[in-house]
């Protein structure tokens, strides 16, 4: 590849937080690095405004992507169609397609795995290992949370049991913890009688003032959007890059990666614009970072990375069974970010060689809306109106129990045979569904709420213990191993099938854990890119 002429030393498809992190560290060192986003360029304050004009599509249970741009050419996952299910579990994938992606409208928790992630098959004899360690990571950890402005507890016990801090840093959080919102105060008290040890959430929202961020003033908005900037979003990191030099092309949906003659390289990409028109491009190196949804879709329409016939397949979430609770005493929950905590005295233990681990996140959302809905619904009017939304949201208590789910190939995206984009092109077509080792994870979640109920005094207002509703953590789609028999990439994040494309995406990673995953998927990517600027 020396003498040839190419359009950039690095083309990155996709620009969310992933990617964009990637895209910054290449770019940082001199690296000539072009971003292909297929959606639009949005400034905040317009999405701000569309949240606002939009009614309370968050908190009274809607749909987050309602204030964001759908537009043809790079509809989102609430688009009729954009996903036909075939499987017993319906799956929403809920992503977003802008300059950013979807971290516009997460709620910003920051976890790293723990070491027992990284070896769940050697340690429980249950899914896969990854082929790296917790050490191999750790530098990118905080590479990545220096990047991102992660706040977090320097003392904190995170595998759950209340112990010595843990996993092991080299270095402190960057940023340090929001003050303990009183609801936090309270609940950790209630339920620490029971013996469950309330933690709190790494975040991605700004303490202090962090880079161009201004300090969090607790809107409470975090999802759908932060209004002020507080929070981070992969588009700072899309921006950082430009700064170094890179250039992003929005609006510009890639359709394709070409392969070499002998197939053993990538040549190209070629990408849609909106009007239809199609572009080719040239690099040395190429990553995808398009999400673990549609990065599997993009390398299945051009037949590339897929000897495994490992493509699509794995696909892991976290379900979340949630219930919302009346308190017995005003716990005003409400003020400050939307989530603060959380009880994690199941992340970690012997069980999970026989169920998944599981995650309690303790929300911090305002009821009001749910309450006036369920109020209204059984003729509650006037004064007593009133008098009923002021006694319950005060009280208000929101729970949701995430659990780990195992990899398998039959949980897997292909393409539709019967829904096409604007462009003629396949569609996706999910199969999804659980099994006894899940099941037998909301058996124990269903215990545990009911000790929560009686810890707190609780009324039940209301519940999810029926569905099995993913949290749009999609991972293992293009499942990291070190066989390529059975895995897409290696420890690189490096396609076994093309030595110079690398797949950046929370899609590679083969345990799912029941934390966030967003953090480990931006560290693989800056150790991707490492690897990539050891090269050119």
């Amino acid at each position: 590849m020396s003498d040839k002429i190419f359009d950039a030393d690095v083309i990155v498809v996709g620009s969310g937080a992933v990617g964009s992190l990637a895209a910054q560290k290449i770019a940082k060192a001199g690296k000539a690095v072009i971003i292909l986003e297929a959606g639009p360029r949005v400034p905040r304050w317009k999405i701000v405004e569309a949240f606002r004009n939009s009614g309370n599509t968050y908190a009274g249970g809607g749909n987050r992507n309602a204030p964001y741009p759908n537009v043809p050419w790079a509809p989102t996952s609430f688009t009729p169609n954009y996903v036909e299910n075939t499987g017993p579990i319906q799956y929403n994938p809920y992503t977003l397609r802008l300059v950013g992606g979807t971290t516009w409208h997460w709620g910003g928790a920051c976890w790293r795995n723990l070491p027992n992630d990284f070896k769940l098959k050697s340690v429980y004899g249950v899914g896969r290992d990854f082929p790296i360690t917790y050490d191999d990571l750790e530098p990118f950890y905080y590479e990545a949370e220096v990047e991102m402005g992660i706040s977090g507890d320097d003392n904190a016990d995170y595998s759950g049991h209340g112990g010595a801090p843990f996993p092991p840093r080299q270095h402190p959080y960057p940023v340090r913890p929001q003050a303990t919102t009183y609801f936090a105060k309270r609940f950790a008290e209630r339920l620490g009688a029971g013996g469950y040890h309330y933690t709190y959430q790494p975040n991605g929202r700004a303490t202090d003032p962090y880079g161009e961020r201004p300090a969090c003033v607790g809107n409470n908005n975090c999802s759908p959007i932060c209004p002020i900037g507080s929070q981070y979003s992969g588009d700072r990191d899309t921006t950082k890059a430009e700064k170094h030099g890179a250039k992003v092309i929005s609006d510009a949906p890639v359709y394709k990666l070409e392969k070499s003659a002998d197939g053993k390289s990538i040549v190209a990409v070629h990408y849609h614009d909106k009007e239809g028109n199609t572009h080719r491009l040239t690099a040395r190196y190429f990553i995808v970072a398009s999400n673990a949804i549609e990065t599997p879709r993009l390398l299945l329409l051009s037949d590339v990375a897929n000897s495994s016939d490992m493509v699509g397949r794995n696909l892991m979430d976290h379900h979340a069974f949630s219930m919302n609770l009346i308190a017995d005493e005003p716990m005003w929950s409400g003020r400050g970010p939307i989530q603060q905590g959380d009880i994690l005295n199941r992340r970690d233990g012997p069980w999970r060689s026989e169920y998944s681990s599981i995650r309690y996140e303790i929300g911090n959302g305002v009821g009001n809306v749910d309450i006036t809905r369920a109020l209204l619904a059984k003729g509650v009017v006037g004064p007593e109106l009133d008098k009923q939304i002021r006694h319950m949201s005060a009280r208000w208590t929101p729970i949701s129990a995430q659990l780990e789910h195992l990899p398998l190939p039959e949980n897997r995206i292909t393409l539709s045979s019967k829904n096409k984009d604007m462009f003629g092109l396949p569609l996706l077509k999910i199969h999804f569904d659980v099994t006894d080792y899940e099941r037998r994870g909301y058996d124990v979640v269903m215990q545990d709420y009911l000790e929560f109920q009686k810890l707190l005094g609780a009324e039940v207002f209301s519940k999810n213990t029926t569905v099995w509703e993913n949290r749009a953590h999609p991972m293992g789609t293009v499942i990291m191993g070190e066989d390529p028999k059975d895995s897409v990439v290696n420890h690189e994040c490096r396609t076994f099938d093309h030595h110079n494309l690398f797949l950046a995406t929370t899609g590679v990673m083969p345990a799912a854990a029941s934390n966030n995953p967003t953090v480990t998927g931006c560290a693989l990517s800056l150790k991707a890119a490492s690897h990539i600027l050891a090269e050119i």
